[in-house]
């Protein structure tokens, strides 16, 4: 029998083809493409009606996505994905409108000065304290309860000072000069906050510009002790014991609170960096062989945007970093190293281990050199009056795991000058563990060559999880002006 056989119809002659393999095999893909279709449609109205329900059964037709069902063809599973991130962005909303409050929980209260007090008084306060910053308050004098934080010092802020040329040259007068002289401007640097705020407020004070966020202690029996204080703070003390008592909080404290949530917000955590459009680009650097004191205007800059100055080679690869959280945990001398070495001296000049001999003696060399003998004295001084006690502290401070800077005298719990990396394809939340494990407020970004990239911040990370709530309604919030 051929391929043709010839038919009448109403006494036509007609060619009829038998149908071929190729036919028969075109005919079945039709049909099932057809049968797919419907059953896509009828998944999608399913589906549909799954996502007006519970989060429970969003899991189950994600499930039976995985397993062979029509649901398991591309368009379905994206609709299952998109209806995942309204549930993701439910429950972070919802979690992010929880009171500030949880985050206070054990917090000491703040330590103190008052805003007419000098440089001097700061660094006593802050050496007395043990802490990296402490708070400027003013009071008024016919009332206990009208107190308010105006903004905060740290050692950092006292060496950028002491870097001016004046100042070099007559660092005694520097001392006492207000500490208004010093006081980082601009009044979002640090704000009141109420209690019941909720956590979603505190993250929009942070992404305007708020470093610290003051918030009241209630039902707290005051924890001040005048004796930690200078005695001309005293009278002051003992109004502000009347008053009531506050803690803040960091933008470190607030990430750790959401790291140890991070299930809230899954799967944006395990996204990384780069398609989260996380890394900044407009980084401040300096060459290791630039004198440090040209970094000067970004180390200040870098203290008000909760960064770091990168300190790179002349192929842009990553060497270390000159960090304020460094510097904050360096004693006020440091000056004299600003002042007289170059940018990769200074970063072995402030490392934990502390200051090489050579380096020290470069520093008093160079300061002789430039006639800056009040400086000198104090240099020489300083290092007399610190040696023995920072030679007993160093080995109790290694076993702990704190930094010490040997002959520059303070204990904190500092880290070396390296530069704490990442790659841009590393996950947000491992980002998140290494800033908070390293105690810094920026991880840098960099190529497998150590070429630099960018930054991370924690206000960047912050900015992601604010993102994730959504739109946040109007609320009265309790600032106090």
């Amino acid at each position: 029998m051929g391929l043709f056989e010839n038919i009448r119809i109403h006494g036509v002659l007609v060619e009829k083809r038998r149908p071929s393999l190729a036919g028969l095999a075109m005919g079945g893909f039709i049909m099932r493409q057809t049968f797919i279709l419907l059953s896509f449609s009828a998944a999608c109205l399913h589906l549909t009606f799954e996502i007006c329900k519970e989060s429970e059964s969003l899991k189950m037709a994600y499930v039976r996505a995985d397993m062979g069902s029509p649901l398991a063809y591309g368009p379905v599973r994206l609709l299952v994905q998109m209806a995942r991130s309204v549930d993701v962005e439910e429950r972070g909303h919802r979690f992010l409108n929880g009171d500030i409050s949880d985050l206070c929980l054990g917090k000491p209260a703040v330590r103190w000065i008052p805003a007419t007090a000098t440089v001097s008084d700061a660094v006593t306060a802050l050496k007395r304290s043990g802490e990296t910053h402490v708070s400027v308050w003013t009071c008024d004098n016919n009332t206990n309860e009208s107190c308010e934080c105006v903004g905060k010092i740290c050692m950092t802020d006292v060496i950028c000072f002491l870097c001016r040329e004046e100042n070099l040259a007559n660092p005694l007068k520097a001392f006492e000069a207000p500490i208004s002289e010093i006081l980082p401007k601009g009044s979002s640097i640090v704000r009141h906050l109420g209690p019941n705020s909720s956590l979603l407020e505190a993250i929009d004070c942070i992404l305007e510009g708020t470093q610290n966020l003051v918030i009241p202690i209630q039902n707290h029996r005051s924890t001040f002790s005048r004796k930690k204080f200078p005695n001309k703070l005293a009278s002051l003390d003992s109004k502000y014991c009347k008053a009531s008592e506050y803690c803040w909080l960091t933008q470190e404290d607030i990430v750790r609170f959401l790291l140890n949530s991070v299930g809230v917000f899954s799967p944006i955590p395990g996204m990384t960096i780069e398609s989260l459009h996380l890394i900044q680009h407009d980084i401040m650097t300096i060459h290791y062989l630039d004198p440090a004191s040209s970094a000067l205007d970004y180390i200040s800059r870098s203290l008000t945007k909760q960064t770091s100055v990168a300190v790179i080679d002349k192929d842009n690869r990553l060497i270390g970093e000159i960090s304020p959280v460094t510097l904050a945990c360096c004693d006020e001398i440091v000056a004299a190293a600003i002042s007289t070495l170059s940018a990769g001296d200074l970063m072995a000049y402030i490392d934990c281990g502390g200051p090489p001999e050579y380096l020290v003696e470069l520093v008093k060399i160079r300061l002789e050199e430039r006639n800056f003998v009040a400086m000198l004295e104090l240099m020489e001084e300083f290092s007399n009056s610190s040696i023995s006690s920072s030679s007993s502290s160093c080995s109790s401070d290694d076993e702990s795991g704190s930094s010490f800077h040997g002959s520059l005298g303070r204990n904190s719990t500092a880290r070396r000058s390296e530069a704490i990396i990442c790659y841009p394809w590393s996950s947000l939340v491992a980002v998140m563990f290494q800033a908070l494990a390293h105690r810094v407020s920026c991880v840098w970004v960099v190529e497998e060559d150590h070429t630099l990239v960018g930054t991370v911040t924690f206000a960047g990370i912050l900015k992601v999880f604010r993102s994730i709530a959504g739109v946040n309604p109007k609320r009265e919030t309790s600032f106090k002006q």
